[in-house]
């Protein structure tokens, strides 16, 4: 027993190189632990075999418990200070994250946003003004009649001008018509068996003829009203007094035009029963030659009767009234003469 534990001291005391490069080398923690058993147990045995030797055993402990407490010292130094590697992995991790997040931002927002967003194009166009284009035609384009190909075209104041003469001439023969019965109606109320306008017309026919055929042979020529402005007024002042009947053409009853129709009648002059149709009739003279038992005609065709001189006229003024002398009130008016 003695010489197996000398030799056994003497080898881990006589193998110092063995113990060094042990404790220099990097160990595992199994390692570290079954190194910290051998010391533990190692020490005991020797104790129990050998007494003299726990002395110089210490040292051997001493360095094996020195070299595992640096061991432990190292692993622990080493497991608790960050390597280059752990460093740049800790540093990598949130770099690579922050760039993932922003390529995702820059590719899919602006896809998702692409059908909401306007884009500069649209807001270009949009803002852009809108062209219009302008052209004149002439006026006389719109009025003139056109003609291609043997098709006629006509204006629209062509047409408008022909509706409105069409319209304007149904309105005369209405009114014309409305007028006549009118006149048919009131002379129906009064009873008047005298001459009319028609048998001083036919009487002065009749004496006209007489009276060329007397010169022809060498007769006397019959007597007769002859015509001259002075008996035309003493013909018409033979009726003052007579009162006004719309349509009226006889003693009975007379409107303006009537009158005049009526006296002239008496004198061989064939007129209307109407104030524009007797205005067609005559001659237009000055006033300055006019001269009484001339016909004043109103410039609207409204009303006619005998010119009096100084501005005086006789006629039948209205309903109510009765043939009389009296100032012309307007002066819109003209003078017209018959029978020249």
């Amino acid at each position: 027993m003695t010489h197996t534990g000398t030799a056994a001291d003497d080898s881990t005391t006589a193998n110092p190189t063995t113990s060094g490069d042990a404790t220099a080398a990097p160990l595992t923690r199994r390692a570290v632990r079954e190194a910290a058993e051998r010391a533990t147990r190692r020490p005991l045995a020797r104790t129990a075999s050998t007494p003299a030797r726990t002395t110089a055993a210490r040292p051997t402990a001493a360095r094996t418990g020195s070299a595992l407490g640096a061991t432990r010292t190292a692993a622990t130094r080493s497991a608790a200070a960050p390597t280059t590697s752990s460093r740049k992995r800790k540093f990598m991790a949130p770099v690579v994250l922050a760039v993932a997040a922003g390529m995702f931002g820059t590719m899919a927002v602006p896809a998702a946003f692409a059908s909401t967003q306007p884009t500069p194009a649209a807001d270009a166009r949009a803002a852009a003004p809108v062209q219009t284009q302008e052209f004149d035609v002439s006026a006389a384009a719109g009025t003139a009649d056109t003609s291609r190909d043997g098709f006629g075209a006509t204006s629209t104041e062509t047409l408008e001008a022909q509706a409105a003469a069409k319209a304007a001439a149904k309105a005369a023969a209405d009114r014309a018509a409305e007028v006549e019965a009118a006149r048919a109606a009131k002379a129906a109320e009064y009873a008047y068996d005298g001459k009319t306008a028609e048998d001083y017309l036919a009487a002065d026919s009749a004496t006209t003829a007489s009276a060329a055929g007397a010169a022809a042979t060498g007769a006397a020529p019959a007597a007769g009203t002859p015509f001259s402005l002075p008996a035309v007024v003493a013909t018409a002042k033979q009726y003052i007094g007579t009162p006004y009947v719309f349509g009226g053409a006889t003693p009975a009853g007379f409107d303006c035009s009537g009158y005049v129709m009526y006296v002239y009648a008496q004198h061989g002059i064939s007129l209307a029963h109407s104030v524009t149709l007797q205005d067609q009739a005559g001659t237009t003279i000055p006033e300055s030659e006019a001269q009484p038992g001339d016909v004043v005609v109103f410039n609207d065709g409204s009303h006619d009767g005998f010119y009096m001189g100084n501005g005086m006229i006789m006629d039948a003024p209205k309903p109510g009234g009765s043939v009389s002398i009296r100032p012309i009130w307007s002066s819109s008016y003209h003078i017209v003469r018959f029978g020249i």
